[in-house]
């Protein structure tokens, strides 16, 4: 899985969890990498660290065209930097729905728009998000996290129309919960994180927790040249809980 050989990806939030791992993933591959993140971490040989913030277009410009002129242009982008939120509707106040949808969501099309120019000149142009599980089933106590990952995958079905005549591919995966330092920063928060952590992987018919290099495998099927006629899809990878319903025991 990963024929990358020759090709050039850019990950958002590359610097830890699911986009490290799909980094590794794209390397392991062939290919060359830009890592994008508000800390990208160490980086050198096949990947490129560079620091942006997918809440300002002028870094993300910067940031696409420093990885174009070190690397050669750029085939692939993965738009997975997000935040996280939690509560019910009404947990939290307009700004916060503002800062999470402006990063979730708008965070795509800035990061989007700034590596068109350089999707368009290749000839394996892909594009893959990250929405969630949250997308498409009803999860407690995720009201506003849900909202953004919804408009992810609505968007994702959008790029795809709007691009596939010019052969770019659009299509984004849907993880469950991830066993990522994202997920223990969350779980550090409540009064039982082992406990919570116990269900969260309960939740999910594997019984365990997502592991994010099961991710980065997903996202690079999505990307590999050698899935060209797939575009416009969500991919879940999560634990079975989107498909199965087992009996209670």
């Amino acid at each position: 899985m990963g024929n990358f050989d020759g090709l050039v990806a850019v990950v958002t939030g590359g610097g830890s969890g699911i986009g490290k791992a799909c980094v590794e993933a794209f390397v392991a591959g062939g290919a060359k990498v830009g890592v994008l993140d508000l800390d990208p971490g160490e980086q050198g040989g096949a990947t490129l660290g560079v620091v942006a913030d997918v809440a300002d277009s002028v870094s993300l410009e910067k940031a696409m065209a420093e990885v174009a002129a070190a690397f050669g242009g750029i085939d692939i982008l993965v738009n997975n930097a997000g935040v996280s939120a939690v509560g019910a509707v009404e947990a939290n106040d307009d700004a916060e729905w503002h800062r999470v949808l402006d990063i979730n969501v708008v965070g795509v099309v800035r990061t989007t728009k700034a590596a068109l120019p350089y999707l368009r000149r290749s000839a394996h142009g892909a594009i893959v998000n990250t929405s969630s599980i949250a997308a498409t089933a009803g999860l407690v106590q995720r009201a506003l996290y849900s909202a953004s990952k919804g408009a992810v995958h609505a968007l994702t079905l959008a790029m795809a129309a709007d691009l596939v005549a010019e052969g770019i591919r659009v299509n984004c995966v849907a993880p469950g919960t991830v066993d990522t330092p994202w997920v223990a920063r969350l779980l550090a928060r409540t009064d039982d994180p082992e406990g919570e952590k116990a269900r969260l992987a309960a939740r999910q018919p594997t019984g365990r927790l997502v592991r994010a290099e099961e991710v980065a495998a997903a996202v690079a099927y999505l990307a590999d040249p050698s899935a060209g006629a797939t575009t416009g899809m969500s991919l879940a990878v999560d634990g079975g809980m989107s498909g199965l319903r087992l009996p209670r025991t």
